[in-house]
């Protein structure tokens, strides 16, 4: 009879653990959910910065942070072991909370929170993803239903686009609103030897005052910096020179599997879709593999939003402060005037590479995640035809840095140090969204 008891007495403690409340008596859901509703809209958000002109990395990388930060928050009422990070970011204050006693469907909230991100961080939705959305936000809706009534489905509603109005307006103040509408404000370059020329069509530099924004780490911008970058010099016998004889050199003689790897981590804006895109389509990707639950994946596409928005403000603010030359205007000023690289040159300073800061930022962040020794095969390229898209194999986040930094090498568009320093720096970045207090 004493072990009927005691068995009775372990069923309901595993029972009232399972139906544990938090703090403001809220049942604990979100870890019953999985993760696929988050998983979709994430990979819209994708398609759609694809879609959209102005696009850029920087601003991409802006809406992947708030997109990722509005899905975690969305989501954090529900379950015990996470708390909101209002009060804990840089300049965010304290987010709407749940009425006490009422209940809610957490995956209703995230659904209204993260149709209404597409509706108030892009311009326009393009004709042809607008029927995707409805019925995505239609299909969750209804299948949420048969769980809830129609009441707290409307509750969760309400406040799912109260949590989404209230970071947009947060986000209004950090110096990126609207920044798709001017990738190229009027700016007056710094000139001497050694600085950033046009070395394109556009004449004036890519979002020049992009790394003066607001961060969601304080102080990581400063934090994060790297030292200086060697000495311009066009002496032979100058580290400068060598560094710039290493990217004619390898140029010259790319092995196919050096030019694959260029091509692959090219990422342009546009159809390729931006180097943050391919760091949360990577995401998406484990997520999927792991079948992880809600609240995973929203502190996972919290973090590596996060992490590549604070990232390009670190590097853009070294860009702008450095205004290093480019190798294009370097090698054909001082080694051969026809030289050309295998990539585009983009239209802004070389030093660092944004490739390299926003991959660090990402490896360590999903480091932590899933382990530093966690194994990969990166999909986001098989469906491409105009590249070597073949799935790419890798050892673990911290591989894939390496490789997507030293893609620009082999691209001819960055020298060593903007590659090495910069992967550093993002490490940085991504370290500090790491350590910032999700979980209680």
């Amino acid at each position: 009879m004493k072990f009927f008891k005691l068995l009775l007495c372990i069923a309901l403690l595993i029972f009232l653990t399972q139906c544990q409340k938090d703090e403001s008596g809220i049942p604990s859901q979100t870890e019953t959910l999985d993760g696929n509703i988050a998983i979709e809209y994430m990979e819209f958000m994708r398609d759609m910065v694809k879609q959209t002109a102005g696009f850029s990395p920087p601003v991409a990388s802006r809406l992947f942070g708030y997109a990722g930060l509005t899905l975690y928050e969305s989501v954090v009422n529900g379950t015990p072991t996470y708390q909101s990070l209002g009060g804990k970011l840089n300049g965010l204050a304290a987010l709407p909370q749940p009425i006490a006693g009422e209940q809610y469907h957490w995956g209703q909230v995230c659904n209204a929170a993260m149709n209404q991100v597409v509706n108030r961080y892009f311009p326009a939705i393009p004709d042809g993803l607008k029927p995707r959305l409805a019925l995505l936000g239609a299909t969750y809706k209804t299948e949420y239903l048969k769980a809830v009534s129609e009441a707290v489905l409307d509750r969760s509603t309400a406040f799912g686009i109260s949590i989404a109005d209230t970071i947009f307006e947060y986000s209004k103040s950090d110096g990126g609103h609207q920044g798709y509408t001017r990738n190229f404000p009027p700016f007056t370059l710094p000139i001497g030897p050694g600085f950033w020329v046009p070395t394109g069509a556009n004449l004036t530099p890519l979002q020049p005052t992009w790394g003066n924004n607001r961060t969601f780490v304080v102080g990581i911008t400063q934090l994060s910096q790297p030292f200086k970058h060697p000495e311009y010099s066009t002496d032979k016998t100058s580290l400068f020179y060598s560094q710039s004889l290493e990217v004619y050199a390898i140029t010259k003689a790319l092995s196919t599997a050096q030019t694959d790897i260029a091509k692959f981590w090219s990422d342009d804006p546009g159809a390729p879709g931006t180097p943050p895109g391919h760091s949360v389509a990577i995401a998406s990707q484990i997520l999927t593999l792991e079948k992880e639950d809600l609240a995973k994946a929203a502190e996972t596409y919290a973090k590596v939003g996060m992490a590549v928005s604070d990232a390009f403000v670190s590097c853009w603010k070294c860009k702008f402060d450095f205004n290093l030359m480019r190798p294009v205007t370097y090698l054909r000023q001082n080694i051969d005037p026809a030289w050309t690289p295998l990539l585009a040159t983009p239209p802004f300073p070389e030093y660092t590479s944004g490739h390299s800061v926003q991959s660090g930022a990402t490896a360590r962040v999903l480091s932590d995640l899933f382990g530093y020794g966690y194994s990969f095969i990166d999909r986001t390229h098989e469906k491409r035809t105009d590249i070597n898209g073949a799935p790419r194999a890798f050892r673990s986040f911290d591989q894939f840095a390496q490789e997507a930094a030293i893609s620009r090498l082999y691209g001819g568009i960055h020298f060593r140090e903007g590659i090495d320093l910069g992967v550093i720096q993002g490490n940085k970045v991504g370290d500090a969204v790491t350590n910032l207090p999700f979980k209680k």
